[in-house]
């Protein structure tokens, strides 16, 4: 599945965060308790798991009256397809641009600079 093309609202992410630390099927229920901090009802995290099924991004399965929801999509292939996403769409393409943006607007610690670096040097290896 490409998951280039699929944009999911900030919303949306939390709860695939949430889905993503559980790590195993979870309920509206656990997700709401593990989200309690954000005070929203039972019917708006429901609604948000069945965008999110529509778009692809979760597999669902009914265990007598409830329904369990799982990623269809990992973290890190997500996050790869928007970091490409991002990249094609803003930099032509142009890892080098992104980076340099990055750079010039003092975005990039020393940490992140010495990071890269050792990043890049153990790839060559």
């Amino acid at each position: 599945m490409s998951t280039e093309n699929i944009s999911i609202a900030k919303a949306e992410l939390e709860i695939m965060r949430v889905i993503w630390e559980a790590g195993e099927p979870i309920t509206v229920t656990e997700i709401g308790e593990l989200m309690k901090d954000k005070d929203w009802k039972r019917t708006t995290i429901a609604t948000l798991l069945a965008r999110l099924t529509e778009k692809g991004m979760l597999n669902t399965e009914r265990r007598g009256r409830t329904m369990y929801y799982t990623a269809r999509v990992s973290a890190r292939k997500y996050k790869k397809g928007q970091a490409m996403n991002l990249i094609q769409n803003l930099f032509g393409g142009s890892v080098r641009d992104l980076i340099v943006s990055l750079a010039e607007e003092d975005t990039l610690s020393d940490e992140d600079m010495k990071e890269l670096k050792d990043f890049f040097a153990n790839r060559r290896k």
